[in-house]
């Protein structure tokens, strides 16, 4: 049991430091190209601290565990939603864009109401699946998603990310050996995360939805505090809308698409809360002072996520 934990532990350190190196060699890159902080934090940033999810959820597909991918993205959007907007709106209010209140953020609503009846099969009452069809749809729709991040970019095209230039081989070779790091940290992860829930009989579903998805989430955490601290707002929201964009269009399509994902229906009180959470993100940006999230704001989101993780441990109990 002991054993099982430090590997989980490693793997995370793996997925965190190869995650931190892929966002390093990216946004290096990026810079070049002259792309904007929101720009980078929707797509570069997004994806690198989306990486983990994609890899754990990878070797999670090849291996059929179903309940794991599910909780992995579920509960790593949750935590992305809750705890690190809500940590870092509590730090410093975030003021976004008028683009990330009326479309970034309804978008990602948009998604995961279509997930919602993706899973269920548009019947809430039976165990529903998400097949290669609709994990195709998914991949579609995140190419879209990517030709309008990409024409947000030809509009905007001020860089101020505070990004050191590297030269083409430190580049590439931090992303290459970010990479490894996530496949390394992938592996360990999923491998020792079952043999825990085993051993304590605890179900895949509360394993996927708290230590797996709070591990996962680390790097968004890391970059959307420090992006808060620095007062760069773009980043640190688009770092979360991107990412909850990207861990349900690319990193649920590509697990669909390796295996049919299988569906228990008790993951739908999770998808409302996410639901909600996302609501309520959209409603800060409407009433009120416009397209800003507050601090009292913030606090709630981070409160709620506390009060359902307390509700999940006491159900499994």
């Amino acid at each position: 049991m002991i054993l099982y934990l430090l590997l989980v532990v490693v793997g995370f350190a793996c997925l965190i430091y190869g995650a931190n190196w892929l966002v390093d060699g990216a946004s290096a890159l990026a810079k070049k190209y002259k792309m904007s902080d929101l720009a980078i934090g929707l797509t570069i940033v997004a994806f690198g601290t989306s990486a983990p999810e994609l890899v754990v959820n990878v070797v999670a597909s090849v291996n059929g565990y179903s309940d794991l991918i599910l909780g992995n993205i579920i509960g790593s959007n949750n935590f992305n939603t809750f705890i690190i907007l809500g940590l870092s709106g509590i730090i410093m209010p975030i003021v976004v864009q008028s683009s990330t209140a009326r479309k970034e953020i309804p978008i990602s609503l948009f998604i995961t109401v279509l997930l919602l009846f993706f899973l269920n099969d548009f019947n809430f009452s039976e165990p529903g699946s998400l097949s290669r069809w609709e994990a195709i749809v998914l991949l579609l729709l995140f190419l879209l998603f990517m030709y309008y991040v990409f024409n947000q970019m030809k509009r905007d095209s001020t860089l101020h990310t505070d990004v050191v230039v590297k030269s083409n081989v430190k580049i590439w070779g931090l992303i290459l050996v970010g990479l490894s790091g996530l496949i390394i940290g992938g592996q360990l992860v999923v491998m020792n995360s079952v043999n825990i829930a085993s051993t304590l009989g605890v179900s895949e579903k509360i394993i996927g939805l708290t230590i797996v998805a709070a591990g996962t989430s680390l790097p968004e955490l890391v970059t959307s505090v420090v992006a808060a601290l620095k007062k760069n707002s773009d980043i640190a929201i688009g770092n979360i809308i991107g990412s909850n964009v990207f861990n349900i269009l690319l990193v649920l399509g590509i697990s669909g698409l390796i295996r049919p994902i299988a569906y228990n229906p008790k993951f739908n009180m999770d998808l409302y809360i996410l639901l909600g959470g996302t609501v309520f993100l959209l409603a800060s940006m409407i009433v009120g002072k416009r397209k800003r999230l507050d601090r009292w704001e913030a606090a709630i989101l981070f409160g709620s996520y506390i009060a359902y993780t307390v509700y999940l441990v006491m159900q499994e109990l």
